[in-house]
Protein backbone atom coordinates (compact mmCIF):
# COMPACT_ATOMS: atom_id res chain seq x y z
CA UNK A 1 0.00 0.00 0.00
CA UNK A 2 1.57 3.42 -1.30
CA UNK A 3 2.57 5.25 2.08
CA UNK A 4 1.04 8.46 1.05
CA UNK A 5 -2.23 6.58 0.67
CA UNK A 6 -3.15 4.58 3.74
CA UNK A 7 -6.68 5.49 3.78
CA UNK A 8 -8.69 0.79 3.11
CA UNK A 9 -11.78 0.87 0.91
CA UNK A 10 -13.80 -2.06 1.82
CA UNK A 11 -16.11 -2.38 -0.77
CA UNK A 12 -19.57 -4.71 -0.03
CA UNK A 13 -23.05 -4.78 -1.86
CA UNK A 14 -25.63 -2.91 -0.53
CA UNK A 15 -28.74 -1.97 -2.92
CA UNK A 16 -31.33 -4.90 -2.59
CA UNK A 17 -35.29 -5.28 -3.73
CA UNK A 18 -35.21 -6.23 0.21
CA UNK A 19 -35.19 -3.27 2.85
CA UNK A 20 -34.16 -5.93 5.31
CA UNK A 21 -31.00 -7.02 3.01
CA UNK A 22 -29.97 -3.91 2.48
CA UNK A 23 -29.75 -3.25 6.37
CA UNK A 24 -28.35 -6.56 7.17
CA UNK A 25 -25.76 -5.68 4.38
CA UNK A 26 -25.07 -2.50 6.54
CA UNK A 27 -24.78 -4.06 9.57
CA UNK A 28 -21.89 -6.75 8.50
CA UNK A 29 -20.02 -4.30 6.71
CA UNK A 30 -19.84 -2.34 9.96
CA UNK A 31 -18.94 -5.20 11.98
CA UNK A 32 -16.32 -5.82 9.56
CA UNK A 33 -15.11 -2.16 9.65
CA UNK A 34 -15.00 -1.78 13.42
CA UNK A 35 -12.82 -5.02 13.29
CA UNK A 36 -10.11 -3.66 11.02
CA UNK A 37 -10.11 -0.31 12.44
CA UNK A 38 -9.33 -1.88 16.00
CA UNK A 39 -6.13 -3.52 14.10
CA UNK A 40 -5.69 -0.01 13.24
CA UNK A 41 -6.20 -0.05 9.61
CA UNK A 42 -7.54 3.77 8.39
CA UNK A 43 -10.83 2.48 6.56
CA UNK A 44 -13.24 4.17 5.02
CA UNK A 45 -16.86 1.89 4.40
CA UNK A 46 -18.98 3.71 1.94
CA UNK A 47 -22.13 1.67 3.08
CA UNK A 48 -21.14 2.59 6.62
CA UNK A 49 -20.26 6.26 6.17
CA UNK A 50 -23.58 6.92 3.35
CA UNK A 51 -26.29 4.53 4.47
CA UNK A 52 -27.46 6.74 7.33
CA UNK A 53 -26.85 10.35 5.10
CA UNK A 54 -29.20 8.49 2.41
CA UNK A 55 -31.37 7.03 4.99
CA UNK A 56 -31.78 10.48 6.85
CA UNK A 57 -31.80 12.60 3.53
CA UNK A 58 -33.81 10.25 1.11
CA UNK A 59 -31.43 10.14 -1.29
CA UNK A 60 -31.11 7.46 -3.59
CA UNK A 61 -29.61 4.40 -2.63
CA UNK A 62 -28.04 2.85 -5.96
CA UNK A 63 -24.29 2.87 -7.14
CA UNK A 64 -25.49 5.58 -10.36
CA UNK A 65 -26.05 8.45 -7.43
CA UNK A 66 -23.03 7.69 -5.00
CA UNK A 67 -20.73 6.51 -7.88
CA UNK A 68 -18.90 10.27 -8.43
CA UNK A 69 -18.48 10.21 -4.44
CA UNK A 70 -17.12 6.65 -4.52
CA UNK A 71 -14.66 7.91 -7.19
CA UNK A 72 -12.82 10.87 -5.33
CA UNK A 73 -12.88 8.33 -2.42
CA UNK A 74 -11.05 6.05 -4.36
CA UNK A 75 -8.70 7.98 -5.31
CA UNK A 76 -7.45 8.55 -1.98
CA UNK A 77 -7.10 5.13 -0.78
CA UNK A 78 -4.34 2.39 -1.88
CA UNK A 79 -5.92 -0.42 -1.06
CA UNK A 80 -9.14 -1.70 -1.44
CA UNK A 81 -10.84 -5.00 0.38
CA UNK A 82 -13.99 -6.23 -1.03
CA UNK A 83 -16.42 -7.90 1.36
CA UNK A 84 -17.68 -11.06 -0.11
CA UNK A 85 -21.00 -11.49 1.59
CA UNK A 86 -23.47 -12.93 -0.95
CA UNK A 87 -24.33 -10.83 -3.94
CA UNK A 88 -20.59 -9.00 -3.90
CA UNK A 89 -20.11 -11.02 -7.48
CA UNK A 90 -23.42 -9.40 -9.28
CA UNK A 91 -23.38 -6.46 -7.30
CA UNK A 92 -23.57 -3.20 -10.04
CA UNK A 93 -21.51 -0.92 -7.13
CA UNK A 94 -18.74 -3.70 -6.05
CA UNK A 95 -18.01 -4.94 -9.64
CA UNK A 96 -17.49 -0.90 -11.16
CA UNK A 97 -15.78 -0.37 -7.55
CA UNK A 98 -13.47 -3.22 -8.39
CA UNK A 99 -13.09 -2.21 -11.93
CA UNK A 100 -12.60 1.41 -11.07
CA UNK A 101 -9.85 0.45 -8.29
CA UNK A 102 -7.75 -1.93 -11.26
CA UNK A 103 -8.17 1.38 -13.76
CA UNK A 104 -6.30 3.30 -10.68
CA UNK A 105 -4.03 0.55 -9.78
CA UNK A 106 -5.30 0.44 -6.55
CA UNK A 107 -4.38 -3.18 -5.22
CA UNK A 108 -7.50 -5.41 -4.35
CA UNK A 109 -8.08 -7.98 -1.80
CA UNK A 110 -11.08 -10.49 -0.86
CA UNK A 111 -12.35 -11.02 2.61
CA UNK A 112 -15.12 -14.01 3.90
CA UNK A 113 -17.44 -12.07 6.83
CA UNK A 114 -15.35 -14.69 9.05
CA UNK A 115 -12.20 -13.49 8.60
Amino acid sequence: MPENRPLVYLACPYSHESLSVMELRFHAVNRVAAKLMGQGLLMFSPISHTHPIAVAGNLPKGFDFWEKYDRAVLSCCGRVIVLMVPGWETSTGVQAEIRISQAMGIPIEYMTQDF
